[in-house]
């Protein structure tokens, strides 16, 4: 069986409609009443004032969202919307919205907007789109049996929707429900010579460019970090594939999404133990992240040049397996003396980036379920970004907060590499002991990255997952990075 991408379920968009002045809506339809939290009396003004006055008040105030079945047969949801709403929680708040909706196999939702303040307006419009699309789309599931249907047809809106970008909405959702397909998918499902095939399929679709560098090319190339990775892997399908997006009249280097593409991870020489290898199939999650944004860039017809990178390789036992102490040489001549095998995510993404920074692009971001000391940070929420640009530190965090995919920077200080200094190497690999590892991952990582090129590092391990879900994704696996990818490219391209 061939796994095949789904995209985006169809779904009728209507929009910019006024808001009915008797509310008929069929039997059996959904109502989505977005009410502003300063002016809850704004439910006066309605033909359903009587009714939902009623049943709102058997709820306390702090219910939000309130589902009211209404005598005509419609499934009515009141959201109380606070003025200058945070994307995060409008995408929070959609999701609870629309996760009983789609549950009750309704076919169409009516979204009527009676907030006046067009910041929530816009965010929750958009949201609620991202949300409808994130909880139709179904996982991939190895199994004979037909999936089920979905039901949702339409999704109507009324009333103001202040500045809602629809196509946005859109793009990311499909790129994120990509990221999180290629993440699901078993890992017979998805070695690096599948994953290259589905990739490379999809960019004769999308139009894109593609080169991919092979073990010949990369031993060719002295990419001795990236190869130390996959010596004891049976089959010789692991690489770095480049693919490039030149919308037409681009200008100029490219930007560049980098990924973390382990098929999976056994840990090597450093073999994981007892429970720590299930789940090691979803180690690619950055690489799927990565195109996930690549391809949301090419569905909103992104203006600049983009490249999309992805490491593909899986980290295997066996008489070849590179061991601790041991010394490679990465492609720009650095040394590097291994310390545990099981942080292979690192040296895979060592030989990208220096093979990256030769084409001089004007920015780079590189996405790697890489840590659990970021998951100790900061939990399972957000995701940990280190830049080696200071100046980037607060936007790097109102990105976050403007696209609803939170990252907090970590420090990027030269003095950390104390810590990294090998007796018979150029660099440790990484330290032997002690908290940090994210941070001295990234001064790792930043070594391959020449001086002149902006560069930011996600450390996702802490935002990949979240169990029964997060923002506007219903699923423990969160796809986390597409939209902050899409927020952060065009930041950048802005300056």
């Amino acid at each position: 069986m061939k796994p095949e991408f789904p995209g985006l379920s169809p779904l009728l968009l209507q929009k910019d409609q006024p808001v009915p002045p008797d509310w008929d809506f069929e039997s059996g339809s959904g109502v989505v009443l977005l009410i502003p939290d300063a002016d809850r009396k704004a439910i006066d003004q309605t033909p359903w004032s009587d009714i939902l006055e009623n049943r709102l008040s058997a709820y306390p105030k702090t219910a939000n969202p309130v589902f009211i079945s209404m005598p005509g047969g419609e499934r009515a949801v009141v959201v109380f919307v606070a003025d200058q709403l945070q994307t995060f929680k409008a995408l929070t708040l959609a999701r609870k919205v629309i996760g009983p909706l789609i549950a009750d196999r309704l076919e169409e939702i009516n979204i009527l907007c009676l907030l006046d303040d067009e910041v929530a307006a816009g965010a929750m419009a958009e949201a609620l789109l991202a949300a409808a699309h994130a909880a139709l789309f179904q996982l991939p599931k190895i199994t004979g049996k037909a999936s089920e249907p979905n039901n949702l047809k339409a999704m109507r809106y009324f009333g103001n929707l202040g500045n809602a970008d629809f196509g946005y909405a859109e793009a990311t959702a499909e790129g994120n429900n990509l990221a999180r397909w290629l993440t699901h998918l078993p890992g017979n499902y998805l070695t690096p010579g599948i994953y290259r095939d589905l990739a490379e399929s999809l960019a004769r679709q999308e139009g894109w460019k593609t080169e991919f560098y092979d073990r010949d090319k990369l031993e060719e190339l002295g990419a001795g970090a990236f190869l130390s990775v996959v010596e004891a892997s049976p089959v010789r399908d692991a690489g770095i594939l480049h693919m490039e997006y030149r919308p037409p009249g681009a200008e100029g280097k490219p930007l560049a999404l980098v990924g973390k593409g382990i098929c999976f991870d056994t840990g090597g020489s450093n073999l994981k133990v007892g429970g720590s290898m299930l789940g090691m199939h979803g180690d690619m999650q950055g690489s799927a992240v990565a195109l996930g944004a690549f391809l949301a860039i090419t569905r909103m017809k992104f203006d600049q040049p983009v490249d999309c990178w992805l490491a593909l390789a899986e980290n295997h036992i066996g008489s070849r397996a590179v061991k601790c102490n041991d010394v490679i040489t990465a492609l720009d001549g650095t040394t590097i003396e291994l310390i545990n095998t099981d942080a292979e995510g690192r040296m895979v993404l060592s030989d990208t980036l220096a093979l990256i920074s030769r084409g001089k692009p004007r920015a780079i971001i590189d996405y790697a379920t890489l840590t659990g000391a970021v998951v100790s940070a900061l939990g399972q929420r957000m995701a940990g970004a280190i830049t080696n640009r200071r100046d980037w530190v607060e936007p790097l965090i109102q990105a976050g907060e403007r696209c609803g995919e939170r990252v907090w920077p970590f420090p990027y200080e030269d003095d950390y590499d104390e810590d990294l200094e090998s007796q018979v190497a150029d660099t440790l690999q990484c330290r032997t002991k002690g908290p940090g590892d994210h941070i001295y991952a990234a001064r790792l990582l930043g070594r391959f990255v020449a001086k002149d090129i902006g560069w930011v590092h996600v450390d996702m391990a802490s935002s990949g997952t979240h169990p029964g879900g997060l923002a506007q994704i219903p699923t423990d696996l969160q796809g986390f990075g597409v939209r902050f990818g899409v927020e952060w490219l065009k930041k950048v391209a802005n300056e």
